[in-house]
């Protein structure tokens, strides 16, 4: 196979941070939980592709890390004596994104994924060093485009559109073709026997074409639920990954259950979509929904937390342990359950808005939408804080952002420091009693009509890109009658539970239901599915953490 010896592009400063040198007594630590083995020189130690790892520590010689694809091996980095592999996948168990070769002769100390997770959690200096380490490596694949994963696509298609936010919500590098601007995309193309008509095509490690992919072959094909067993009956089982979610992952998984996080899509919920969060407490200068999400679900799985990517469609409560079936069919046995399942942003009420959506509406604005519009005029629909964080966010890079809200302003629905700088971007006009009546284009959206409420003057604009960010829906209709639910479809809970709903539901123990409890015993709601909750990330992630208290007390009944 040809070379080609490239490696990351990094400064010196850069190269120490993502790969620090151990110390001798560093590396004895190491193999007092591993175990010191020799390798040859052209050993391969372990191959794309593959799951569960071990991590090295170089004792002496030399590895490489290298990307095949098609003939030719690309050079990523290269480990000396005192670095050691790995990277955030190495915390799963997930396939591994690169192969690893010995390139001189020695020794190293291998780690398997229970050592390493051990040393994580009983050594703190080398869980600091490991935990920077390989969250700036992922984050350093992700900006170079580094990985198992090519997408060829067009800026221009809802599904290519669809592909990249999931890869990007999910942490996973890719390299991203423009059918339309990458010169070498027919070669490609050519060498892998797929047509240009075909695209969005997804290829994994080098091997597996998929063409336009749902989410679940694309979940396959990067191996994400390889390392789950379907057979265990666990602790906890979290039905979602947004903060609240995340934040019962993080403090079960800390304090020594097994759980596991089922998630439909990617990590974060709608907070995940935010572009800035700036009111949550300890993050001054503030922080992104999916950078949030990624760091807590890193460190849910730095305590053993498991994540499986799949939808729930179907709660058996008829029996214990409880059952949650799965949209493949497969089911999960658990003692206890968190539903954090959280809501969906309402939908505009026209005929034709699905046809547009991804090619001009989207409910995000991430840094992948506001690759679409910079330089143009957007709308933001919507007066809550997502709405408002969004608005700041687009006005950076584009031409004008018209904020539309059906009521009289924001005071009453958005945080004052978002309303003061809404108020303080020349390019944000914020338009009352205003709502879209038309949407109108071709293969993408081109013109938007709106109409002032309270004076009936309708307006159309040359406008090719609509965030909308409207009220919430609740995730439940899965949960097929098994808990109590408001007028509205949101889970009730703890002290808002009436003796009728306990009555209804059989409550079979002789005691109330904990805070946070539904109807049915030992399964708990919080975030923004639960009856009356706090549409804030602090208030879902103390949810989070006050209902595993309460779980504790459940598995000793």
């Amino acid at each position: 196979m040809n070379e080609m010896r490239r490696g990351l592009p990094l400064t010196r400063a850069r190269v120490e941070q993502i790969f620090p040198k151990l110390t001798p007594s560093q590396i004895d630590r190491f193999a007092a939980r591993g175990r010191v083995r020799t390798i040859d020189d052209g050993e391969v130690l372990y191959e794309q592709g593959q799951s569960g790892a071990p991590l090295y520590v170089v004792v002496s010689g030399e590895l490489e890390v290298v990307r095949p694809l098609l003939s030719v091996e690309t050079l990523v980095t290269v480990y000396e004596t005192g670095q050691f592999t790995g990277e955030v996948g190495t915390l799963s168990g997930r396939p591994t994104l690169f192969r690893v070769r010995a390139s001189k002769p020695g020794k190293v100390v291998e780690l398997d994924r229970q050592q390493i997770l051990a040393l994580l959690q009983g050594d703190d200096e080398i869980g600091q060093i490991l935990m920077r380490a390989f969250i700036l490596r992922r984050a350093e694949l992700i900006a170079s485009g580094v990985g198992d994963v090519v997408l060829v696509g067009s800026t221009e298609s809802a599904d290519t559109l669809r592909i990249k936010e999931f890869l990007m919500r999910n942490g996973q590098p890719y390299n991203f073709i423009d059918l339309e601007r990458d010169p070498d995309v027919q070669n490609l193309l050519d060498s892998f026997h797929v047509a240009a008509s075909e695209v969005p095509i997804m290829i994994c490690r080098g091997e597996i074409v998929l063409r336009n992919p749902s989410r679940q072959q694309i979940v396959d094909c990067l191996g994400i639920n390889e390392s789950i067993d379907s057979t265990q009956v666990w602790d906890l089982v979290i039905i979602g990954s947004g903060p609240s979610g995340l934040a019962a992952a993080v403090y079960g998984s800390s304090e020594g259950l097994d759980v596991l996080v089922l998630e439909s899509s990617s990590p974060g919920g709608q907070a995940g979509s935010s572009s800035r969060i700036e009111n949550y407490l300890g993050f001054p200068n503030g922080i992104s929904g999916q950078e949030l999400a990624a760091r807590a679900y890193l460190q849910a799985q730095k305590f053993g937390a498991h994540q499986l990517l799949a939808k729930a469609t179907r709660l058996l409560c008829d029996r214990k342990p409880y059952t949650i079936e799965l949209e493949n069919g497969s089911r999960i046995s658990t003692r206890c359950v968190v539903i954090a399942s959280g809501a969906q942003y309402r939908k505009l009420p026209l005929e034709n808005l699905k046809r547009f959506e991804g090619v001009g509406v989207y409910y995000g604005a991430t840094f992948v939408e506001v690759q679409l519009c910079g330089g143009e005029e957007v709308i933001v629909v919507g007066g809550g804080n997502a709405a408002g964080q969004a608005a700041v966010f687009l006005a950076r890079t584009t031409k004008r952002v018209h904020m539309l809200v059906r009521s009289s302003g924001l005071t009453e629905t958005m945080s004052r420091y978002l309303v003061r700088r809404i108020e303080e971007t020349a390019t944000i006009t914020l338009h009352p009693y205003t709502e879209i009546i038309d949407l109108q284009g071709g293969n993408h959206l081109e013109s938007v009509q709106w109409r002032d409420s309270k004076t009936g003057r309708t307006e159309k604009k040359e406008i090719r890109h609509l965030f909308v960010m409207t009220g919430a829906n609740p995730n439940t209709t899965w949960l097929n009658g098994c808990v109590s639910l408001d007028r509205e479809g949101f889970i009730k809970s703890g002290p808002d539970l009436s003796p009728e709903n306990l009555s209804e539901a059989h409550w079979p123990i002789n005691r109330q239901p904990y805070l946070l409890e539904t109807s049915l015993p030992g399964v708990f709601a919080i975030g923004d599915v639960r009856s009356g909750s706090i549409k804030r990330v602090a208030s879902a992630v103390g949810e989070g953490s006050i209902a595993i208290s309460f779980i504790h007390k459940v598995l000793q009944e």
